[in-house]
């Protein structure tokens, strides 16, 4: 008996040693020539998020050997489509996520959420943060956020407020916009960014709150009215120099950035993380990348979060913030 033991561990040890071999093989490989690096957008295509990861996947083709990076727009379900499309994917560097702070509402936004975001994902490192503009129809009569407080007061439940569906960004500055005013307004929720601004844009509603990397281009156009920016300081850009700061207009306590994550599938290889995490600051620090960010008003990451713990830390004091809101609005992304 004692022989027959000895032997199955020897088997035993054998089998995860050439596990082990062929594990750290395929990370030494990564990313193979003939392969193909699918990001996964959990939002409609040429929304924000959508952009984001565009430049993003150019920017990091060359830290990565040059190998084809694809877009995948799997949106729906306040993001948690395209989240759980990754979380359930073969963890081999191969399909990975790009998601705002979304991820940190899910977990209260979405019912029977089917992953965990804490525990099913790998997290890669912080993009960058975006701020957000409140922007109205190009008819409305207000000029400025004085005007267009009192516009609202007077017509209240009248107001028609669009975003980009339930769990968007625009739907959660509108959600925060509402209870630091005090009034409900009609929400109108759309399948994506794009078609939101559309209607905004023929006057079909009147508000909307939204990244500056989707409004920018139509403020500069005056295709929309803007009336302030959700930041702490005036943003330096060229388009929105002027615009105020939405405190400094009056609503106090207001500021409010979306920022930008990737993600790997839980149990992907530390040395193809790695890899990936040694691109993605590459990817940071690209001229070409940090140019196209500033024109659409965002921010690069610099600091610590870029690394895949602080990353996560981050992300949990976010669930952590964004829970109790939700939960008091009784709003979910079914």
């Amino acid at each position: 008996m004692k022989s027959f033991f000895n032997t199955s561990t020897a088997i035993a040890s054998a089998a995860l040693a050439v596990c082990g071999v062929f594990v750290s093989a395929q990370a030494a490989d990564f990313p193979a020539k003939d392969k193909v690096i699918t990001i996964v957008v959990p939002f409609a295509a040429g929304g924000p998020t959508d952009r984001v990861a565009r430049d993003l996947a150019e920017a990091m083709r060359k830290p990565l050997g040059g190998i084809s990076i694809v877009i995948d727009s799997a949106a729906g379900a306040g993001g948690s489509i395209g989240a759980n499309k990754t979380a359930k994917a073969a963890p081999d560097g191969y399909t990975l996520l790009v998601h705002h702070i979304g991820m940190s509402t899910m977990p209260t936004l979405v019912r029977n959420i089917p992953f965990k975001v804490e525990s099913d994902f790998e997290y890669l490192g912080m993009i960058n943060e975006v701020p957000m503009t409140l922007i109205a129809k190009p008819g409305m009569p207000a000029n400025n956020y004085k005007e267009l407080s009192a516009w609202i007061n007077d017509n209240k439940s009248k107001v028609n407020l669009g975003n980009a569906g339930v769990g968007s960004a625009s739907h959660l500055c509108g959600l925060l916009f509402q209870n630091a005013i005090q009034v409900d307004m009609t929400t109108v929720p759309y399948k994506g960014t794009a078609p939101a601004m559309t209607d905004l844009i023929g006057g079909q509603i009147d508000l909307m709150c939204d990244q500056t990397t989707n409004t920018t281009s139509q403020i500069e156009a005056k295709k929309v009215k803007v009336y302030g920016v959700t930041t702490a300081k005036p943003l330096t850009t060229a388009v929105l120099k002027d615009v105020p700061t939405l405190a400094a207009s009056g609503l106090k306590n207001f500021e409010v950035t979306v920022w930008h994550g990737m993600y790997a599938p839980k149990g992907t290889p530390a040395d193809v993380l790695a890899k990936l995490n040694g691109a993605l600051k590459i990817a940071l620090k690209d001229p070409d990348f940090i140019k196209k960010q500033e024109g659409l008003g965002a921010v690069v990451v610099n600091d610590k979060r870029i690394e895949p713990a602080e990353h996560k830390k981050f992300v949990l004091a976010e669930i952590a913030k964004w829970s109790p809101i939700i939960k008091a609005a009784g709003v979910y992304a079914d």
